[in-house]
């Protein structure tokens, strides 16, 4: 027994100090007695509990995550991320850089930050190349500038539809010289690069092509070749050498839907508030000649006598010429002799002259010369109008040729008193007047040749089967799982921690000393323990129970130490067998 005490190392306490061992020892005397392992247990227990409650109130409170700025450059990102560094703003980018994420609460205030400090400048230069001419800049690089410009600028405008990933524009915009007699018309090229699994259609290629045509002057949208990035064209002129179309228009193929759509709008509007909305089915086919003619007649009415006709245009001509002069003189030699020399003086003094007699002097021009003969001639020319019709006809692109309706009505459904349904076809009475509105509805036409077929059949009605989704497949139900999975996890982890490791070692410090009544009983002069009536044939004597608490009345009266040692190793949790080992 000295060996089990030295092995122990336990003091020999007096019987007064084993007798003043606490019933209830209070929380500092119960941590005391815990072992290492159960405050091992203990410490890691609260340990992970703070863990999760920091992580979930963490978790719960983390900031939503937004799309400040997509598909940015290598070197916009890098000025962005450096500015943010310097704002103290939070952010993270995605795999590639191509996206920065800020916190949603801050995306509208850092952009307006970022904006004023012209970030992101982007890729593609526009306009702003002019800005940064520099002192003694040619012509020729001024033009270039205005040309790269024009560029970006158009590029930005065709980046900003949401189909268009990245597009390229270039211009051929030749120099124009007064010198030349025919001016090189400008072309332009576009290179498109789609987001997979947006298609541009022709309306959108067509608004392409006029956008790039519009904003450079003299550029025909013949001249504009639009491609996608595996080289495919997808712009057509569609025209040939004379300009005339070649082929059938995309927005003559839309008129043609057009009229179409407002013809069968028409005749369901007609129709549904007399049988009912789904029980009509219309659908209407118009023929439409595009062609371009032009007539040109020219009539000619029959003359009218002069009276009644209208005077263009009036010439008269009289003209007056006098004979060829006779023979004047007296007939002989002296008159057929030329004149000789003057022989009046060159400086003779004038004489006055005499007047003469009208009557003489007249007598004898009339004895020198005979009158000579005079012509006349007079010309005179009317010319009157013609009547003439000219007549240009015209005719209008677009027109309708013919219109063919086709409708199908559905059954008529009657309820009964008993609340049974049938179905019932409609009367002959009533099918015309409905092809009579529907011809009055579309403006039906013999000449024209329109058409309009009415038909009453029953509508088939499709069961569609849908398959039966699990509730654990649906996706409302998969995204609200999503949103309550992590707090039910952690609150599930805390609660297996709490229940598991930490709430054993508390039980352990609440748990009262149960060897305490053993030590009474042990230390009582007559224990108080019921009496159980001995067999008959049991011999008179001690029990072997009796025996033992003897032994240990015994034991407490010659050596209480050890006694105290035993009670002491019960209150700090050591197994019973390694306490009895010390009797």
């Amino acid at each position: 027994m000295g060996a089990n005490q030295a092995r122990h190392h336990v003091p020999e306490p007096t019987m007064a100090e084993a007798a003043a061992i606490p019933l209830n020892p209070t929380l500092g005397q119960r941590f005391s007695s815990l072992n290492q392992g159960q405050m091992l247990r203990l410490a890691l227990g609260v340990a992970l509990f703070v863990v999760i409650a920091v992580i979930g109130l963490v978790m719960g409170r983390q900031a939503e995550w937004r799309v400040l700025y997509a598909n940015l450059s290598d070197k916009d990102g890098g000025a962005i991320i450096a500015q943010l560094s310097q704002m103290n703003v939070p952010y993270k980018h995605t795999e590639g850089g191509q996206a920065i994420l800020v916190p949603a609460d801050k995306v509208h205030d850092t952009r307006l930050r970022l904006a004023s400090q012209g970030l992101p400048k982007g890729s593609v230069a526009g306009f702003e190349l002019m800005e940064n001419s520099r002192f003694g800049i040619t012509q020729f690089q001024e033009r270039v500038s205005f040309q790269r410009g024009l560029e970006g600028e158009l590029t930005r405008s065709i980046q900003a539809l949401s189909s268009v990933q990245s597009a390229r524009v270039h211009l051929a915009l030749p120099n124009q010289n007064g010198f030349f007699r025919e001016q090189q018309k400008p072309s332009a090229s576009v290179l498109l690069s789609l987001h997979p699994g947006r298609p541009l259609d022709r309306s959108q290629i067509a608004g392409i092509v006029h956008l790039v045509s519009s904003s450079v002057p003299e550029m025909k949208p013949e001249a504009v070749s639009v491609l996608d990035d595996t080289g495919k064209l997808l712009s057509q002129s569609g025209s040939g050498p004379d300009g005339a179309l070649g082929g059938a228009d995309s927005q003559q193929l839309q008129y043609v839907q057009q009229i179409e759509a407002l013809y069968r709008q028409r005749i369901l509007d007609i129709l549904e508030p007399v049988v009912g909305r789904q029980n009509v089915k219309a659908q209407v086919t118009a023929e439409v000649d595009f062609s371009q003619s032009e007539q040109t007649s020219e009539v000619h009415k029959p003359n009218q006598t002069p009276d009644a006709g209208t005077i263009r245009s009036q010439q008269l001509l009289e003209s007056s010429n006098p004979g060829p002069a006779g023979p004047s003189g007296v007939p002989g030699a002296v008159s057929n002799q030329p004149p000789g020399p003057n022989a009046a003086p060159v400086n003779a003094p004038a004489q006055a002259l005499a007047p003469a007699a009208p009557g003489a002097a007249g007598a004898a021009a009339g004895a020198a010369a005979p009158a000579a003969p005079v012509s006349t001639r007079r010309e005179s020319i009317i010319n009157y109008e013609v009547d003439k019709t000219v007549r240009v006809v015209r005719a209008g692109s677009g027109v309708i040729k013919r219109l063919s309706a086709a409708v199908v009505v559905n059954h008529r459904s009657e309820t009964d008193a008993k609340g049974k349904t049938t179905v019932i076809p409609l009367s002959e009475q009533q099918l015309e007047k409905m092809t009579a509105l529907v011809r009055e509805t579309i403006g039906f036409s013999q000449e024209r040749g329109d058409s309009v077929n009415l038909m009453n059949a029953p509508f088939a009605q499709d069961k569609i089967d849908l398959p039966e989704v699990p509730l654990w497949k649906q996706p409302e139900v998969q995204e609200l799982a999503r949103s309550f999975a992590w707090p039910l996890g952690t609150l599930l982890l805390a609660v297996l921690v709490l229940f598991g490791v930490i709430r054993p070692a508390l039980k352990s410090l609440t748990t009262p000393a149960k060897k305490r009544p053993q030590l009474d009983a042990m230390l009582a002069e007559e224990p108080d323990r019921p009496q159980l009536e001995a067999p008959e044939d049991t011999p008179a004597g001690p029990t072997p129970g009796e025996r033992a608490l003897e032994d240990a009345r015994k034991l407490t009266r010659d050596n209480p130490a050890a006694v105290a040692g035993i009670v002491k190793g019960w209150i700090s949790g050591e197994g019973q067998g390694g306490a009895l080992s010390n009797i």
